[in-house]
């Protein structure tokens, strides 16, 4: 609180108590008399009080009815109200109480009682302040926290799509061209009235968002098909057109995880339906007309107008004009009659939209926003486990980070390095510490005996391929300082502490410390699991290779500090 005196107004019929109460109130705080409620709400236009000592019986107006307008003015409610009566009885004091007063004080009053009270009551209403004050701080900080969070998983989340949808060429932008195709064809629908209810229903920006994951199914089909250039097998397009199921099975496995629905609800319309045909020719299900979700209609026509005016592995893009063309014969056989005549009318405005910005005027709430976070966790779960081609470790890994932070927070040596970090952050960044696995083939990652040296020089440029990825990631995200841990994580975690590691052959504290933390907790967990070339190791077999790695691989102290914690290792390990 500041060096400016309190202010109280006390009011009162008697003049003889105004004035011995201001004689004993003047030379510590600012002291307003009132002879009456009518002159105490004059005063209150021209004054705030921090307290208001209110006399009960009064002519007029008592002060039951005066506190009653009091607490229903939004500007008077929260100032606290001393009662000063004559009367001494329970019933009077819950009537009081109950109509928002905070104490009593009986007349006559002693002058250190009536000063202990006043003092306690300005203190209590000062911490109430304070309170207040800090909670709203925390309430913006949450906030704050909550919409970063939400902006690095969105950038991480939009970057893997893309990964997904071409996966040797990280820029290819077909996740960002095909969102704002969307938003710009249902702004034409609206304007046009067309199925204006059924969109109207939508949360227009979960729904634009949630169409990065309509191609998630490609995940699982093999590298030579999916990168094949030149025209597929019957087999092999039936092998393609598994993705949408696929992908509709792992949007099902996150709804399992999340209390999450409408992003994941329209995710999943997307992935199982966006091939279907207007004629029942389409995949996978054979739909329809309306039999198909309007969701899946929609992202039809501007998948399909991408994928015409881009270029790709098997053929250079076609025009624009050439790309209206075949939309327009797809009427009533591929597309919807009525979302094609939208576009046909609006085709210009398709053939300019990289020159356009397109903001998602619904806004999103605080709710939606926290639930979307805890979709989107689960999502680059999957899409860590399934890109990775690893064993569903990536859960496993971030419980054994929260072990070792936890007690790297007791040590002196790393306590002021990491109370300097936003532990959220580096937590998440370190979900894809090994996204450069996705530019590595099957062929290597799954092989069950010794790699070649060449292929060895191919998995040791994942790395540089993950920070490519993380460059991606630059573009999608206003603060680069989400992208720190990210970025420390994955160029450094094979670095090793006698320099003897990939890929710039760092040697001990020049490796950055998120990267000498996340070496232990890879390696543990890469040994206590099966892989293609090997069976996993036991806890006390991986302990005494940490031992034995101690100086070498490892930063020694760090790993006297997993040591001393290995059982909780243990117990983690065995709660999998």
């Amino acid at each position: 609180m500041d060096n400016k005196r309190e202010i109280i107004v006390m009011v009162d019929d008697d003049p003889t108590c105004l004035t011995v109460a201001k004689n004993n109130l003047v030379n510590k705080y600012d002291i307003f008399t009132v002879p009456s409620a009518d002159k105490l709400f004059k005063v209150l236009e021209k004054v705030t009080p921090h307290l208001i000592l209110l006399d009960i019986e009064m002519p007029q107006m008592n002060g039951y009815d005066a506190i009653k307008i009091l607490k229903d003015n939004n500007n008077t409610v929260n100032i606290p109200v001393i009662f000063l009566t004559g009367l001494i009885d329970p019933e009077s004091e819950v009537k009081g109480l109950s109509l928002g007063a905070v104490d009593y004080i009986t007349k006559p009053f002693s002058k250190e009682l009536f000063l202990k009270r006043i003092e306690l009551h300005l203190r209590l209403e000062m911490q109430r302040k304070q309170l207040e004050e800090y909670s709203h701080k925390l309430e913006e900080k949450v906030k704050k926290k909550t919409q970063e969070i939400f902006e690095l998983q969105s950038a991480i989340l939009k970057t893997v799509a893309e990964l997904v949808e071409c996966r040797d060429d990280i820029t290819g932008g077909h996740i960002e061209r095909t969102q704002k195709y969307l938003v710009l064809l249902l702004d034409i629908m609206l304007k046009n009235n067309v199925y204006m209810e059924e969109i109207s229903a939508w949360n227009i920006h979960l729904f634009v968002m949630s169409s990065q994951l309509h191609d998630v199914g490609k995940i699982f089909i093999r590298d030579n098909i999916l990168m094949k250039p030149g025209k597929l097998t019957t087999e092999e397009f039936e092998e393609m057109k598994k993705h949408s199921i696929l992908g509709a099975n792992v949007i099902e496995k996150i709804e399992e995880t999340t209390s999450e629905t409408a992003f994941l609800r329209h995710a999943k319309l997307l992935a199982a339906s966006h091939h279907e045909k207007w004629d029942g020719t389409g995949y996978p299900n054979g739909l329809k007309g309306e039999e198909i979700p309007l969701e899946g209609r929609v992202m039809a026509i501007v998948d399909v107008y991408d994928a015409l005016t881009s270029n790709r592995q098997y053929k250079k893009a076609f025009s624009h004009a050439e790309s209206v063309n075949i939309i327009r014969e797809g009427k009533g056989t591929f597309f919807d009659p009525k979302l094609v005549e939208v576009f046909l009318k609006h085709e210009a405005e398709f053939e300019n939209i990289s020159n356009r910005d397109f903001i998602v005027t619904e806004s999103i709430s605080q709710q939606a926003k926290e639930q979307l976070i805890f979709a989107k966790q689960e999502i680059i779960n999957v899409i860590h486990t399934v890109i990775a081609k690893e064993d569903g470790s990536n859960k496993k890994i971030r419980h054994y980070l929260e072990i070792f932070v936890k007690a790297l927070l007791k040590s002196e040596r790393y306590k002021k390095e990491i109370l300097k970090w936003d532990i959220d952050f580096f937590l998440i960044s370190a979900q894809l510490y090994d996204i450069g696995k996705a530019n590595i083939g099957s062929n290597i990652i799954n092989k069950t005996g010794k790699l070649t040296e060449q292929e060895f020089e191919d998995i040791k440029n994942h790395v540089a391929f993950g920070m490519k990825v993380i460059q991606q990631v630059k573009e999608n995200v206003n603060n680069e300082e989400l992208l720190h841990h990210f970025e420390a994580i994955t160029f450094s975690h094979h670095e090793k502490w006698d320099g003897t590691g990939y890929p710039k052959g760092l040697k001990g504290e020049a490796i950055p410390l998120q990267g000498r933390i996340m070496a232990i907790v890879d390696v543990y967990d890469a040994i206590t699991s099966d892989r293609a070339h090997r069976k996993k190791m036991s806890h006390a077999e991986v302990i005494e290779k940490m031992r034995e790695y101690s100086g070498t691989h490892f930063e020694p102290e760090l790993v006297a500090i997993f040591l001393e914690n290995e059982k909780e290792f243990e117990n983690e390990l065995g709660s999998v």
